[in-house]
């Protein structure tokens, strides 16, 4: 054998030692553990592309020495390159933006991956509704990077246009088919209040939902969509430290330990007669579906002090609610559709979805039948 060949040999079962080296070690300690070997999983379902996508991202995190050296490794990414991963990016005065947030405003908008219409399936929605005689507002709420994109980049200080084109002719759009929509990002940028959204968050801030809250139900009270209800509702301090979403998602502790939480003061909303705080009511006239801009503050800590809440505060009536976290693009319209009974007394659905999804809503925009009406209204 000569000196080349066997180098080769070697190098070759060296390789295959490095990859067949990981899953087996692990393989042993799962056994010496008492735990199925997570690699067998691999032979239990058919060799799809979508099931060995699945079965590559539970080996990524649940991999051991991965878990183990990440946090780490993202430590020495950020201090050398202010590298934040995957879907943070880092901006100026310790801002942190989504990254899909900032590419929805500077890439060519395209349909979702998954499929489907943001036009077509919101059309079929209205048509739906336009049956049964409920109202539809969608509202598109702009990400951080819309409102605030001097946090983002030093060269978007003294910009004053608005910086998302795609959701403002969207919004256009949507008028030109006879769909009521309303254009929160005009709404932020003239409003003159605190800040709108949180610096470690991708969410809005307190001040920023009860603005889009006000908003809503002003939109829906003028076109006489429902009357101002009597309920007696008043707000309750609630300030709570909040570790941003955008921290979370580096997956790193080392680094979340070189931020101070952020202080949020939010208002939980109560009933003025009893004290008692916010819940929602199935049989409301008013039905919201939406995202975790929905979930922030009112299921979130710390709990009743949300859109909906503060949306019920001052529409004088409790709403009612269906809450999908990226899902405001198909799945909440799946879940109305086994929970038909929730349009029963609904005189106007709101849809609120934040402005990315036209882009990246998770299953895309699905054209969703709801079941035949139950009576006629």
């Amino acid at each position: 054998m000569s000196y080349r060949r066997s180098t080769s040999i070697a190098l070759t079962a060296a390789f295959l030692l490095i990859i067949a080296g990981v899953p087996l070690s692990r393989a042993v300690i799962e056994i010496t553990r008492g735990e199925y070997p997570t690699v067998a999983g691999l032979f239990q379902h058919l060799p799809t592309k979508a099931n060995l996508r699945q079965f590559e991202k539970h080996l990524e995190s649940t991999a051991w020495v991965v878990n183990q050296t990440r946090p780490w490794m993202q430590l020495l990414r950020y201090a050398v390159l202010h590298e934040t991963g995957r879907d943070t990016l880092l901006g100026r005065d310790g801002w942190l933006f989504f990254r899909p947030g900032v590419r929805y405003l500077v890439e060519p908008l395209t349909p979702p991956k998954e499929g489907g219409d943001p036009l077509t399936a919101i059309l079929a929605f209205k048509e739906e509704l336009d049956a049964r005689q409920i109202a539809l507002l969608v509202v598109p709420v702009p990400g951080k990077a819309s409102i605030y994109p001097e946090h983002l980049t030093c060269r978007a200080k003294d910009y004053d246009a608005p910086v998302n084109p795609h959701t403002r002719a969207f919004i256009a759009r949507l008028r030109e088919c006879g769909v009521e929509a309303l254009d929160l990002s005009e709404v932020f940028r003239q409003s003159g209040r605190g800040e709108l959204y949180l610096a470690q968050d991708s969410h809005w801030s307190p001040e920023g939902m009860k603005l889009a809250a006000e908003t809503v139900a002003s939109y829906v009270c003028e076109r006489g969509w429902v009357a101002h209800g009597a309920v007696p509702y008043s707000e309750r301090p609630a300030p709570i430290e909040r570790l941003g979403d955008l921290l979370l998602m580096m997956q790193a502790p080392p680094i979340e330990r070189l931020f101070q939480p952020e202080d949020v003061d939010c208002q939980q909303v109560v009933r003025t007669d009893s004290g008692e705080l916010y819940e929602d009511d199935p049989v409301s006239k008013v039905l919201v579906l939406g995202d975790s801009f929905l979930r922030i503050y009112q299921i979130d800590e710390p709990g009743a002090a949300g859109f909906s809440a503060h949306l019920a505060r001052n529409l004088g009536m409790p709403v009612s609610s269906i809450i999908s976290d990226g899902g405001a693009s198909t799945l909440v319209r799946q879940e109305l559709a086994r929970n038909p009974e929730l349009l029963e007394n609904t005189g106007v659905v709101i849809w609120e979805f934040v402005e990315r999804d036209l882009r990246f809503g998770t299953e895309g925009w699905q054209t969703v039948k709801l079941p035949e009406a139950s009576a006629p209204r």
